[in-house]
Order: structure tokens, then sequence, then C-alpha cells
């Protein structure tokens, strides 16, 4: 039988054109909805229709940086957590839930937080729990911060100095009161005292109501320099 090249090619386009037809029907049942059993990934972007981003999901080795404005930028600081981030309408990040933890040489590290933003600022609402050197730590943190927008920079600056230079910068902006002020803590202390600590517009803690690992409760006053300036017991 003498090949025909002609009839072949009409044979494969239309055995093509029949496949892709019935893939076309088989999507159009309900083209907006898929069903898996797994999906494995390494990152996940949720974007509005107008590629806005809203939220990333990823592994720690595919993590963002941080987003402004849909544009990402380096964040040095983001090497050991996977997680989500939040972002809002405008597609800067506004919040977000990390972990990690390992054990390395005997020593764990291991870390858990879920925070929300300030508009343009750092966290004001965040809830985390770390474990260090055999000290445990958590509890939930309320912040105040100015209404100017943060310095998205900072962190770049920061990484870029000498360890003298990098606590001097940090000192000055936390007296000016740039990175804000810790308002309100209640949680477990590394001594494994349970916490609820209430602070000033400018960071002091004011009012300190503690019981320790040992049962002694105390309820302690102080003034802005953090002299006790009462304390009731039992």
């Amino acid at each position: 039988m003498r090949f025909d090249a002609g009839r072949a090619l009409i044979a494969y386009a239309g055995i093509v054109t029949v496949a892709l037809a019935w893939m076309l029907v088989r999507d159009s049942r309900d083209p907006a909805t898929r069903k898996f059993d797994t999906i494995e990934v390494k990152r996940i972007n949720l974007r509005e229709d107008d590629g806005t981003i809203r939220m990333v999901i990823a592994s720690r080795d595919h993590f963002p940086g941080f987003i402004l404005h849909n544009q990402e930028r380096p964040s040095p600081g983001r090497v050991d957590s996977a997680g989500m981030i939040f972002f809002n309408d405008e597609g800067t990040e506004n919040g977000g839930l990390i972990f990690g933890g390992r054990k390395v040489a005997g020593q764990v590290t291991s870390f858990g937080h879920l925070s929300f933003d300030q508009y343009e600022q750092d966290q004001v609402i965040n809830l985390e729990q770390t474990e260090e050197s055999g000290k445990r730590y958590g509890g939930l943190t309320v912040a105040d911060y100015p209404d100017a927008p943060l310095d998205f920079d900072l962190e770049q600056k920061l990484s870029a100095m000498t360890d003298a230079q990098r606590a001097a910068t940090i000192a000055r902006l936390r007296d000016s009161g740039a990175l804000g002020h810790h308002r309100v803590f209640i949680g477990k202390s590394e001594d494994r005292d349970a916490v609820l600590t209430l602070q000033d517009a400018q960071g002091h803690v004011r009012l300190r109501l503690k019981v320790t690992a040992a049962g002694v409760a105390t309820i302690e006053f102080l003034d802005a320099t953090g002299k006790v300036m009462k304390t009731d017991g039992p």
C-alpha cells in the first residue's frame, strides 16, 4: 500500500479537532470549578481580576519579599518561615501568618506568628509563640503606631550597617516614636509568669498584673521611669 501523506495529514487534523472539541465540551460543564484530591505547590498568588495581589501562600524557599503596591522588593529577614501573607486592596502587605521550627545540635528553635498591620505601617495586633534555648514565650500584643507611613527601605538600610550603627539607629527611631510602641501584652513570659501589662502612649509600662509559676499574684503600678510606685498582693 502506498503511503499518502496528504490523507494522513487530514486524518491527523481530524483526530486533533475531535479531541480538542471533546476537551472544550468537558470543561464547559463548569469552567469556574475544579475538584482535586491533592494539590502540591510551592507558592500560590491569589489575585483580583485586575491583577492586584491579595494573598500569598508559600513554602520557605519560595516565600515573598515585602510587597508594596504590587511591587515585590527583597526582605533580608524572611529566610526561615513558611506561611501566608495578606494584602490590602492596593496590593500592599497588611498582615500574615508565618511559622517555622527546627532542632540543630540538640537545640530547638520554633515560632508561630499571626499579625494584622496598620495601613502602610507595622503590626498592630500580633499573636505569637517562640521557643529558643529552652525558653518559651507566647502571647498577644497590641501596638500603637504613628500616622506617617513606615520607612519601607528601613530593613535593607539596617542590614547594610555595622552592629553598632544598627543598634544606634534603632534606638534613635524608638526614642522618636517612629517605630511605635506596645500598649498591651497578655501572655506567658520566658520565666513562665502569666502577665498582663498596660503601657502609656510612649511605651512605658504603667500597670502590670502577674502570677508566677509558683502561684504568687501581684499588681504593680509604675511611673514613667519604670519605678514601681505601689504593689498589691496577698
